[in-house]
């Protein structure tokens, strides 16, 4: 049961933070699998590649930039919905991939849903604290994120039960925050619209 309790955490894990910071999420797990501080299963073992981990690093630092620049991070956000929700899907997929079809499937649908719930939280609390005129509170918000998908990496390497009840806590205070969103986003629009 450990194994199956480890390789769910990895799958929440790296689903949820591809959702929030894709890029860093596929570098770290490809440097701690290359340094032998923890065992991808094998069909993430190519994020291990030095090419991969040399690529991921180098769009984990336009990511990092990009998100730090308010607007640009709402324009890049925009373009990521497409590629963090799959991948999402795709690195629950692979993380469960060894025990059966059926838990690979399974593992799919829950990481794109983990991903997009991350990812809709993130995009739409952004744009939000956009339409303040100062930089800080975007900065805040950035740096609050990077932190985040990295203590929520290293639960899902090291400490699986603390991942799942992170992961309660934030879909619980994602389901509180999303109409909230959803009004201040529909102001938003007819602001500009006007």
């Amino acid at each position: 049961m450990p194994d199956v309790l480890s390789a769910a955490a990895l799958a929440g894990g790296l689903s949820w933070a591809s959702g929030i910071r894709l890029y860093m999420t596929l570098f770290i797990a490809g440097l701690f699998g290359r340094s032998g501080w923890i065992d991808l299963p094998p069909a993430l073992e190519v994020l291990q590649s030095p090419w991969v981990i040399g690529i991921t690093g180098i769009l984990l630092i336009v990511e990092f930039l990009a998100d730090k620049v308010p607007g640009i991070d709402s324009a890049w956000d925009a373009i990521q919905t497409f590629i963090r929700v799959p991948a999402g899907a795709v690195l629950g997929a692979a993380a469960l991939g060894e025990i059966g079809p059926e838990w690979s499937a399974i593992a799919a649908l829950l990481g794109g849903t983990f991903a997009a719930g991350a990812h809709m939280t993130k995009a739409g609390s952004r744009a939000l604290i956009n339409t303040s005129p100062e930089p800080f509170s975007n900065w805040a918000a950035s740096f609050s994120e990077d932190v985040a998908v990295m203590g929520g990496l290293w639960a899902a390497f090291f400490y699986p039960w603390v991942l799942f009840g992170f992961l309660i806590v934030f879909f619980l205070a994602a389901l509180w925050l999303m109409p909230k969103l959803w009004r201040g986003l529909r102001w938003l629009f007819r602001k500009l619209s006007t």
